[in-house]
Formats: structure tokens, C-alpha cells, sequence
């Protein structure tokens, strides 16, 4: 059995956004209008969206985690997110990957997100 490899040391755990891209914030106040059931904030302000990579011809690819492995809605979040983003104009597809690694954390919330919790 052979073993996956450590990551190098210096990669990323997550991979890199396409933040200069024009439809980069508009799909993030996409992400901003899905939410998780059991929490009053969105999935973005969560911490739950990890990359939203666009490529030139604008198809969007988004890896995101959910607070818990075992979230009553795990296999539904995709498509939640998959639905806000694909209106947007110019979007051309979304692809919506679930990923463990790296666990999430509350250290991954937005300041709002933690002031609307109670955690600050």
C-alpha cells in the first residue's frame, strides 16, 4: 500500500482564489447568500468556501468544507452553492468540490461571523 505524499513544505493547504478575476466578487456575494442551516451566517463569512478558482472562460470551480463531516446537509451545500453561483452573468459553469483537508476551524470565520455568534 503506498502512501500519499506529505505535501511540500510551503504548499498551501488551500489552494489560491482567483481574486483578480471580474466575476471574482460577484461570486463571492453569491457565496454570501447561502447559508448553513443550523447557523445564522453565511457559508462565505463561515470560512466554509476555501477556493473559488475561475478560469478564462469563466467557468467557475469552488472547493469548500462544511463545519462537520457528519452536517445534516453535506450533501446538499454543492448544489446550494452550485444554484446561487450559476445566474450570475457570464458564469459559465460552476463546479462545487467538498473537501475535509484542512478541517475547518472557527479560526477560519470572519470577524462579522464571529461578532454575530457571540464569540467576540
Amino acid at each position: 500500500m503506498t502512501q500519499s505524499p506529505e505535501p511540500l513544505e510551503g504548499t498551501p493547504l488551500i489552494a489560491p482564489s482567483s481574486t483578480e478575476h471580474p466575476l471574482y466578487e460577484p461570486v463571492v456575494e453569491a457565496c454570501r447568500s447561502v447559508y448553513d442551516p443550523e447557523i445564522p451566517v453565511n457559508i462565505y463569512d463561515l470560512g466554509l468556501v476555501y477556493t473559488i478558482d475561475i478560469d478564462s472562460e469563466n467557468a467557475v470551480r469552488v472547493i469548500m468544507t462544511l463545519t462537520a463531516p457528519g452536517c445534516p446537509v453535506a450533501g446538499e451545500m454543492p448544489g446550494w452553492v452550485a444554484d446561487a453561483i450559476e445566474p450570475l452573468e457570464g458564469v459559465k459553469h460552476v463546479d462545487v468540490e467538498l473537501t475535509w483537508e484542512p478541517p475547518w476551524g472557527m479560526d477560519m470565520m470572519s470577524d462579522e461571523a464571529r461578532l454575530e455568534l457571540g464569540f467576540m
